[in-house]
């Protein structure tokens, strides 16, 4: 498979509920190189023998990440070939794949995406939110503080923002969301591609009462609108003097009124009226 002196990693995307969404060139990339580093191999086995492949596994998570990777880097190195996989969806995407990444591109060795199902942009493609500007966040920080900060910054974003949540951890992070980002639109979605996928489209204040006691089950993706820009509220008397700002580069009262009431989102009756009693 390999077409590079130093070998290559492959970041191989796997499904995230329905195993026929594994594409043919993942099957082909696993069947293909030496060996692959597995995020749990037991659930990467279950794939493997769906498939018949039967290759090495090597076991690569946060908690092994800084002993495994320099291993497969060296490894990589001296010519042989690895595929990345995480028990589902996209290595390296809120995921500690993102490190071993890292490690290769600093040692020159190439690295090539085998695309596959991602959760997060999978759900908000579900979601109906708007997807033209967003941020996604993974899961919440643990730690109170960092966590207060994450949710501070969330807070201000005007774009629609995108968490992973576990789903013994869901009501407590509904809690802070709704304290935080006070009552907005959410979507939860649950066990996307699965038997039970669903679409949860409600509010955060309706989530907090609707889930107390963390009773969604399943893999959860969170999706918010973000805040919502501050409209000015003007008032009759600032309409009427851009009114007659308009009538001094030439437009009638009425056409003026008009426009002055497409600024300021008040009724040009009203305005027309104001800048009449002005002109009095």
């Amino acid at each position: 498979m390999s077409e590079w002196k130093n070998g290559a990693l492959y970041v191989v995307g796997t499904p995230i509920g329905n195993l026929q969404d594994f594409s043919p060139r993942a099957v082909e990339t696993l069947e293909s190189v030496d060996f692959i580093a597995a995020e749990d191999t037991r659930v990467t086995m279950k794939l493997l023998s769906h498939f018949d492949i039967h290759k090495p596994l090597t076991s690569y998570f946060e908690h092994n990440k800084a002993e495994k990777g320099p291993e497969i880097v060296n490894r990589l190195l001296s010519g042989e070939t690895c595929a990345l996989v995480t028990d589902a969806g996209m290595p390296a995407i809120s995921d500690p794949g993102q490190d071993l990444v890292d490690l290769c591109l600093s040692e020159d060795i190439p690295v090539v995406s085998v695309p596959g199902p991602t959760a997060f942009a999978t759900a908000l493609a579900l979601s109906g939110m708007d997807s033209r500007r967003f941020t996604f966040e993974g899961f919440l920080n643990v730690d109170k503080k960092k966590r207060r900060e994450q949710l501070d910054f969330l807070a201000s974003q005007p774009c629609t923002i995108i968490l992973y949540e576990a789903p013994h951890k869901l009501s407590a992070t509904l809690r802070d969301l709704y304290k935080s980002l006070g009552n907005r639109k959410i979507t939860i979605v649950r066990e996307l591609t699965k038997i039970h996928e669903e679409i949860i489209r409600t509010t955060l204040e309706q989530a907090v009462e609707a889930y107390p006691d963390n009773n969604l089950r399943g893999e959860l993706v969170l999706i918010l609108e973000g805040k919502k820009e501050e409209t000015r509220k003007w008032t009759l008397e600032e309409a009427a003097y851009l009114a007659r700002k308009y009538m001094k580069e030439g437009l009638s009262a009425s056409a003026a009124a008009k426009e002055a009431a497409r600024d300021s989102g008040l009724k040009k009756g009203d305005i027309y009226h104001t800048v009449l009693d002005f002109n009095k």
